[in-house]
C-alpha cells in the first residue's frame, strides 16, 4: 500500500507531532503534505519529505494561525493524492478537507473537530490571543464565522473513516460532523518518560501550549490564592497575559525542552495540573508514566487515562475554588508511583503503533470489498 500522511500546518512541536514521529516509524517511506512548513521551528520534520502548498511561498504566513484560516481550505483543496492507495489525514483543523478520487481512501485519525469553530469558539471569540489586535480579530471571526462553518463541516464528510484519539472527541465528531469514530489513544514514549530516583520538590506542574482555550489563567489565580509553587512549562500567544496574572510563587520556563529534561520536571513535581477541556490531555499520561499523579478538569478526554484517587484527581468546574478543592483532596491523599506507572503503559507506543497498523490494514481492506 502507497500511503500519505496530511497534518494542518507543520510549525511547532507537540502532542500531533509525536504521532506523526510515531506514524513515521510504521510507514518510514509515507511523504508528509502540509499547508505551511517552517523547518527552523520544526526539525522534527526532517525524517520526512515534505511537500507544502503554495501557501508555502509566503513565509510571513507560516505562524500566523489566525490569517492562515481564511485560506487553507482552497491550499488543501489544490493537493492531488492519485497515485497513493491511502492517505491519512492528521487534523484538528483543514487537512481532513483534502479532495481523493475513489481510487484513494481517505481516513482521517482527528486530534478534534476544528475547535475555534465549534467547542472553542465562544473562548477564541473572547480572548483570540493576539494581544492589540484582539479587536480586530473577533471582528474577522465573526464575518467569516458561516462560510467557514459551512466549508468545515462539507470538508469533514470527505474522509472515508475517522479515528479518535479519545472518546470525547469521537463524540464531538458525532455532535458537530454527524460521523461515527472509533478511538485509537495516541502514544507515549515509555522508554523516555518513566520514573526515575528523582529527589521530590515540592512545586506543582503545568505542561501546555500559552493558548486561551487552556484555561491556565484560573489555575494561576488559583495558586496565587494559595501562593504554592507552580511551574508552568509552554509558549504560546497568550503567554504574556498570563504572566501579568502570576504572582511569586509562579515561575514560567520556556517550553522548548527535551524530552529528558521535560521527564526531570515531571519526576520532581507533586502533580501536574490540567484546567482546560483536553481533546485527550498527552503530558497526563507523560507525567503518570514518570510516576507521578495529575489534578484535571473532568470534562474532557484527559479523564480517560486518570484512574480517580489512585493516579489522579478529578473536579467538575473550571474555576478556582473547584480546583482547590480538588488540590486540598490529592493533599489528604497518597498516590503509589508504580500505579501511574502501570496505568500510562496502557498508552504505550508500540500499543498505539499495532493498533494503528492494523486499523488501517482492515479498513483498506474493507473499504476494498465496499463494506
Amino acid at each position: 500500500m502507497k500511503i500519505a500522511f496530511v497534518y494542518d500546518r507543520v510549525n511547532k512541536f507537540g502532542g500531533a507531532e509525536r504521532v506523526l514521529l510515531a506514524l513515521h516509524k510504521i510507514w518510514p517511506q509515507a511523504p508528509l503534505y502540509t499547508a505551511v512548513y517552517n523547518r527552523e521551528k520544526a526539525e522534527w520534520a526532517d525524517v520526512f519529505k515534505v511537500n507544502t502548498t503554495f501557501l508555502n511561498r509566503f513565509s510571513f504566513m507560516s505562524d500566523k494561525h489566525e490569517i492562515l484560516a481564511l485560506f487553507t481550505p482552497v491550499a488543501f483543496e489544490s493537493l492531488s493524492f492519485e497515485s497513493y492507495d491511502i492517505v491519512l489525514s492528521i487534523a484538528s483543523a483543514d487537512a481532513k478537507g483534502i479532495s481523493t478520487s475513489p481510487k484513494t481512501l481517505h481516513v482521517c485519525y482527528c486530534l478534534t473537530p476544528t475547535r475555534y469553530l465549534w467547542s472553542g469558539f465562544d473562548v477564541y471569540r473572547q480572548e483570540p490571543g493576539v494581544g492589540l489586535f484582539n479587536g480586530f480579530a473577533r471582528s474577522m471571526m465573526n464575518y467569516f464565522f458561516v462560510p467557514l462553518r459551512l466549508w468545515d463541516y462539507v470538508a469533514a464528510q470527505r474522509p472515508d473513516y475517522y479515528i479518535a484519539i479519545s472518546n470525547h472527541v469521537a463524540k464531538r465528531i458525532r455532535k458537530y460532523y454527524n460521523r461515527y469514530a472509533q478511538t485509537l489513544y495516541p502514544p507515549v514514549d515509555t522508554s523516555v518518560f518513566r520514573p526515575k530516583k528523582t529527589p521530590s520538590g515540592n512545586y506543582f506542574l503545568v505542561v501546555s501550549r500559552l493558548v486561551p482555550y487552556k484555561r491556565i489563567d484560573y489555575v494561576i489565580k488559583a495558586f496565587n490564592r494559595i501562593k504554592k509553587p507552580l511551574i508552568i512549562i509552554g509558549n504560546g500567544s497568550d503567554k504574556s497575559r498570563l504572566k501579568s496574572l502570576a504572582g511569586k510563587t509562579i515561575t514560567f520556563i520556556d517550553g522548548n525542552l527535551t524530552d529528558e529534561k521535560l521527564a526531570w520536571y515531571y519526576r520532581k513535581s507533586r502533580a501536574l495540573i490540567f484546567g482546560g477541556e483536553e481533546d485527550f490531555g498527552l503530558t497526563s499520561v507523560e507525567v503518570q508514566a514518570c510516576g507521578r499523579p495529575v489534578i484535571a478538569l473532568a470534562t474532557g478526554g484527559v479523564s480517560e487515562s486518570i484512574i480517580p484517587s489512585q493516579t489522579g484527581e478529578l473536579y467538575d468546574i473550571p474555576t478556582v475554588d473547584s480546583l482547590l478543592a480538588a488540590v486540598t483532596r490529592f493533599e489528604q491523599k497518597y498516590y503509589d508511583s508504580s500505579k501511574c506507572t502501570e496505568n500510562a503503559r496502557r498508552f504505550a507506543k508500540d500499543t498505539f503503533q499495532n493498533g494503528m497498523k492494523s486499523t488501517i490494514e482492515k479498513l483498506y481492506k474493507n473499504w476494498k470489498k465496499g463494506i
